[in-house]
């Protein structure tokens, strides 16, 4: 029985080739794509999962109380992770974390100068995050002063093998001497936590005592809980540790924990509450999978319930003989199922052929590797695929009485009609509302990337202090001869990227201040000429110049700072930086020093070249690459023991929206999918509708209907349901819309063109798509439709 009903399988398949072509296109496009986002979505699930502690390691957040609201932020006071572990039973083992990308790192072996990602981190690091050992002795290797553990890639790099580097001096940055004290399996690509070695915190805190204080932030805390610790009661025990540890002095702080493997996926808080994050893009793209999917078992659907009247005979026959229902619903289920391997065949093609640009897109090294994680899924895709696309038919056909069907009393009913007609409405529906997302998205995206920001960041090139030109006399000899290079058109020296929160104080005093407030202003330490060259618009005053003598003792700040203080006619008052008594010499206009995603926050400007980390370069466009290396041969006379670091602020700038462009990039291709699926089912049901009603047309045309009024019947039904399908989704699409935005504090207007145009894309899509078969069959000679009867 079961080879009687694959042979059947197989010749119906063979009979109606059209109807197989477009069916096995749609399902295997859309599998391809639910198996691509499948990938991606479950690559973003498991990123810190991997380690064996994860049930017990939590990380140490903070919400600080701001004139705004609460923000919640990684970062703690340098002392949190051993006092904790002091004080708290609860805590089996702390470690302290900080990594600085700002400012790259070198590391030297014989004439290897290898740049790499540092991290500092405290003793007992590799007991919560226990990273393979591959040199030296797990047990002993703990991150200790003048030592360093490196990554077997590094080791590679700088030893020429992992087996040599165990016991190995390197030089760090050209200026202290490392031992290794042992190496450790690369960081996987699902850690959250990128790093080439690790150094000793005890390192950080001798070049920087600030860490030392609870009044400073910027470390990571990670805690390692004992089994059977009540984390609500825990958190209650260190709301307010830090006012306790300060006496009562710092009140704005309140401490928490949360499971560290769910900070990468839900790390987004408003006003001190979780309120998403990166799990809203496995969302949204779980969300569109499902969509792709339907879409396509919606045209299975279709195409095979309105082929259905070619088959009533076959039922009849079957069911007349003593077939019952439920072989006959198997029978038509297996026709689907079967359908669906076909399909995923050709989707484990297209997957393989377009995995390497997949990656390129979303960033991340995906691999087709059959696990039993991924085979289980695929089964169960294909299985729900085949279920559900083949249920209605099969159920549909099935019911038909034989009796009726050898009478001849089979007529299409008005409930498979509309059935028919609401599962195009359904898919069309779904496809207006990718429309209308992805183009929201991309005029966002556009909309950020094309918006003044208040300054010029094209063509500024940012160098990193390192070795000699971290001494202040040898910089501002660099900056002055850097000044003379062909093609620059301007240099300073900077202590913030422009790109997001660099560092904040609310160690601001102003008349009128109410002393509770603790609302951090960002503090930017620059050079003379930083604000000219950055093109920072002045609202009033002056800025910093050497014409003017000594200028540490003036500050200048931001539009919002001033508003935020309070302060009317602000130029010549003298507010408090730190205890110390300053003069506003200047207001700038406001500039977006962090994302769109953030207002415009209060923000200082302070001259402390001593206190600036990057060499700001302003370079003319045309000629880039030569001038770049007119500066690299200007900095190797400087400091002939680096390399130059350097990079675009542009790109610097780019990275913020890193997942706004990934999300927009993705949603394009998957709208086309959707909607070229669509058109596929439309396509099918087309082609059927003209074969249904060939002898009606040619009645039409013999009684002297035109090749127009022709087509215009064949597809008014049709662009009746994608207009219902368009009425339906444009409202769903606003709200969807207006959701996303209100993640920006600065954003696009939803305006109702792109609605309408939206609608008007489908209906053309939709039109242009039925019209190929209507004016195919309106051209057609009346007589090859008739002469039969």
């Amino acid at each position: 029985m079961l080879k009687h009903h694959l042979l059947l399988i197989y010749r119906n398949l063979r009979k109606d080739k059209s109807t197989f072509l477009i069916n096995l296109i749609g399902l295997s496009t859309g599998l391809a794509s639910v198996l691509l986002i499948f990938l991606w979505v479950n690559d973003e699930l498991q990123i810190d999962k991997f380690y064996a502690s994860d049930a017990q390691l939590y990380q140490v957040m903070e919400n600080v109380d701001q004139a705004g609201g609460l923000i919640t932020r990684q970062t703690t006071a340098g002392p949190t992770a051993q006092a904790l572990e002091d004080d708290f039973p609860e805590v089996e083992s702390a470690v302290t974390a900080f990594s600085n990308y700002i400012t790259g790192s070198i590391l030297s072996f014989d004439t290897h100068d290898i740049e790499a990602k540092k991290l500092y981190a405290s003793a007992e690091f590799f007991k919560l995050f226990p990273y393979k050992i591959t040199q030296g002795n797990k047990d002993e290797i703990k991150s200790q002063p003048n030592t360093i553990v490196i990554s077997e890639s590094l080791a590679e790099k700088l030893f020429g093998s992992v087996e040599n580097a165990l016991g190995k001096t390197v030089e760090f940055d050209h200026k202290e001497d490392l031992a290794v004290s042992g190496v450790f399996e690369d960081v996987p690509t699902a850690s959250s936590m990128q790093f080439d070695f690790v150094m000793s915190f005890e390192d950080f805190r001798e070049e920087n005592e600030w860490v030392e204080s609870w009044g400073n932030t910027a470390p990571s805390t990670f805690v390692l809980l004992r089994e059977g610790t009540d984390i609500a009661e825990f958190n209650a025990k260190i709301k307010d540790y830090v006012k306790t540890k300060t006496e009562g002095e710092i009140t704005h702080r309140s401490q928490f924990i949360t499971k560290f493997s769910d900070v990468y996926l839900n790390g987004s808080y408003e006003n001190g509450v979780q309120a998403g994050g990166r799990v809203s893009y496995v969302k949204l793209f779980s969300i569109i999978a499902i969509f792709i999917l339907v879409i396509a078992c919606i045209n299975f659907m279709n195409l095979s319930t309105a082929k259905a009247s070619k088959r009533i005979k076959e039922v009849g026959i079957k069911k007349a003989v003593g077939a019952r229902r439920g072989e006959l619903i198997f029978q038509y289920l297996g026709e689907s199922t079967m359908m669906a391997f076909l399909s995923l065949l050709l989707a484990l093609l297209l997957v393989i052929l377009l995995l390497p640009q997949f990656n390129v897109i979303t960033g991340k090294q995906l691999s087709l590797v059959f696990s039993p994680s991924l085979v289980l899924a695929i089964v169960s895709i294909v299985l729900f695929t085949g279920l559900i696309a083949g249920s209605y038919p099969a159920l549909h056909l099935s019911s038909f009485s034989p009796s009726a069907v050898l009478k001849g009393k089979i007529s299409s009913a008005a409930g498979e009609l509309w059935i028919r007609k609401g599962l195009v409405v359904f898919q069309f529906a779904l496809s207006v509302i990718l429309i209308v997302s992805v183009w929201v998205v991309y005029l966002q995206i556009d909309f950020i990337q094309t918006e003044n920001l208040g300054y010029e960041k094209d063509n500024v090139l940012l160098i990193n202090k390192l070795g000699q030109l971290q001494d202040t006399d040898k910089m501002e000899a660099f900056i002055s001869e850097l000044k003379s290079v062909p093609g620059v058109i301007g240099a300073t020296s900077t202590g913030h990227d422009m790109t997001g929160h660099n560092g904040g104080t609310y160690g601001i005093e102003w008349p009128g201040k109410d002393p509770n407030d603790r609302t951090e202003f960002e503090r930017v330490a620059v050079n003379y000429n930083m604000i000219e060259m950055m093109g920072i618009q002045m609202k009033e005053g002056r800025a910093f110049s050497d014409e003017f003598g000594t200028e540490t003792e003036k500050i200048i700040f931001n539009k919002a700072g001033i508003d935020f203080m309070g302060l009317e006619d602000p130029i010549g008052k003298v507010v408090k930086l730190y205890g110390e008594e300053v003069e506003i010499i200047g207001v700038t206009e406001d500039f977006h020093f962090d994302s769109f995603h953030e207002v415009v926050k209060p923000l200082f400007f302070y001259y402390n070249p001593s206190n600036t980390n990057l060499i700001a370069t302003k370079i003319a466009a045309g000629e880039e690459m030569k001038t770049i290396k007119s500066i690299e041969a200007l900095y190797s006379k400087f400091d002939p023991e680096f390399l130059m670091e350097y990079r675009f602020l542009d790109e610097d700038y780019q990275s913020l929206y890193v997942s706004e462009q990934r999300v927009a990039t993705l949603s394009q291709y998957f709208a086309g999918i959707a909607i070229l699926i669509s058109c596929l089912g439309l396509f099918g049901l087309a082609t059927f509708t003209v074969e249904r009603r060939a002898k009606e047309i040619g009645i039409r045309k013999v009684l002297g209907a035109s090749e127009f009024k022709i087509v215009s019947i064949l597809s008014s039904d049709f662009a009746k349901m994608v207009l219902v399908a368009i009425l339906i989704a444009l409202p769903l699409s606003f709200f969807i819309a207006q959701e996303w935005l209100a993640g920006f504090a600065f954003k696009i207007g939803l305006k109702w063109w792109f609605f309408i145009g939206a609608g008007v894309l489908t209906m053309l899509i939709a039109l242009l798509t039925v019209s190929f078969q209507s004016i195919r069959a309106a051209l057609m000679n009346p007589v090859e439709s008739l002469k039969s009867e």
